[in-house]
């Protein structure tokens, strides 16, 4: 598992698709484990290791994502996050290619514990999401979007995209047409963020696998 960045305080990973990024009913090992794991070993830290989660990524989800070293570092990244201090941008590849070049799209989201899915409601009864995003190129009746995401609600770019008649290819929750096992092409591309200590600017970026549909687009 690929470590983009490690100090005293923080542990940058790509994390790997479909992989949970905490345990959860289907008792898989989970991302939150196996990092917790490899810093005791690398460091040969007995009984418990700390490592705190900021935020998440879906499972079948891949790219950068940044855990807490510290209780301090874990409380300054959320408060970042809470003050949108903390910018997560994702690539998507939609299927339509008729789009404007750039967009910001608002809505109101509700979540359904029973089924895990997620849908558009009105103010009264969701979550407000929102999101910018850019069309970086079209090719095969697809488009690969950068998305600035403002919020951080459960399958929100998912459900945006979708609602939208825009599904990301491969999501297999809210894409019709995603024939089974494909992968879905919904990547956490890149982080950035003031280091919860030294104050330091960072930016962390994780390229997308170079298969399809991603290998449409490359040299983008």
């Amino acid at each position: 598992m690929k470590v983009i960045y490690e100090d005293n305080h923080l542990l940058v990973v790509e994390k790997p698709v479909n992989i949970p990024v905490q345990a959860d009913s289907s008792r898989d090992i989970d991302l939150l484990t196996m990092r917790k794991q490899y810093i005791r070993d690398k460091y040969d830290k007995p009984g418990n290791v700390y490592l705190g989660l900021v935020h998440r990524l879906d499972r079948p989800v891949g790219g950068v994502m940044v855990f807490a070293r510290t209780s301090k570092a874990a409380a300054r990244l959320s408060k970042l996050i809470s003050t949108h201090d903390f910018r997560k941008t994702y690539l998507a590849v939609v299927c339509n290619d008729h789009l404007p070049e750039k967009g910001h799209w608002e809505d109101y989201l509700v979540k359904n514990s029973e089924t895990n899915t997620v849908t558009v409601t009105d103010k009264d009864h969701g979550k407000f999401a929102s999101l910018d995003y850019e069309v970086l190129k079209s090719s095969e009746g697809m488009s690969l979007l950068k998305i600035d995401l403002h919020t951080g609600r459960s399958h929100q770019i998912r459900v945006q995209t979708s609602s939208r008649k825009r599904p990301i290819w491969g999501d297999q929750r809210y894409n019709s047409r995603a024939i089974k096992h494909q992968q879905i092409a919904l990547w956490a591309y890149r982080l950035e963020f003031d280091h919860p200590v030294t104050k330091e600017h960072l930016v962390f970026v994780s390229d997308p696998p170079h298969s399809y549909p991603y290998s449409l687009f490359e040299g983008v």
